[in-house]
């Protein structure tokens, strides 16, 4: 059971680079296929943190595997999303520099003896982004083609009113949200991050 938590993150890294091809073949199969592996991998970062917790079990090999699959897993289908045109560039910019922001903030406070926890506006980022891409997924998986945000196709009419259409369109719109939280749990990290840097000053 000692293992089981970080078998499960590296199987999340496994199925990011499975998720990632199928994405690129671009075909209603490979993205139906894409959406199940999606939500699978997507509980395993649920169940490994919780089976750490419940049989303590938890560790410093652990805590870096569950973060370091998180961030390629998101990474790697919103590169793959942008390769084939379904997300513009610019998203993936922003999510990625906060990451990075993220992480170096992180890294500046251990350096310090100090912990920067999750903030509220970050798990929430997580869980908008989530669902945005597994929504995304699978309406594409579905056929969806004409009424989406990237690129802007907002005709309503008898064709596009139809579920997976509007999954479409939904998931776009899920995917902005999720870029306004990322931004905001970004300015959360930093502002919580600001007596580290006040006290490298006075030193």
């Amino acid at each position: 059971m000692q293992n089981v938590p970080n078998l499960l993150s590296l199987s999340r890294i496994v199925v990011t680079f499975l998720v990632f091809t199928l994405i690129l073949i671009s075909q209603s199969w490979s993205f139906l296929l894409a959406t199940v592996l999606f939500v699978l991998a997507s509980a395993t970062d649920f169940f490994d943190g919780y089976l750490a917790r419940r049989f303590k079990v938890g560790s410093p090999l652990g805590v870096f595997l569950d973060l370091t699959a998180d961030k390629v897993f998101v990474s790697a289908i919103l590169i793959a999303l942008v390769q084939i045109d379904l997300v513009p560039a610019w998203i993936v910019v922003v999510i990625v520099a906060r990451e990075f922001l993220v992480t170096g903030l992180r890294s500046m406070a251990a350096a310090k003896g100090t912990v920067i926890p999750a903030g509220v506006w970050g798990k929430q980022k997580t869980f908008i982004t989530m669902v945005a891409l597994g929504g995304l997924l699978l309406a594409k998986g579905l056929g969806a083609h004409l009424l989406s945000l990237f690129p802007p196709m907002l005709v309503f009419n008898s064709q596009t009113l139809h579920a997976s259409e509007i999954l479409l369109l939904v998931a776009d719109i899920l995917l902005l949200v999720g870029v306004l939280w990322t931004i905001i749990s970004g300015i959360e990290y930093t502002v919580g991050a600001l007596p580290l840097f006040q006290s490298e000053q006075k030193m």
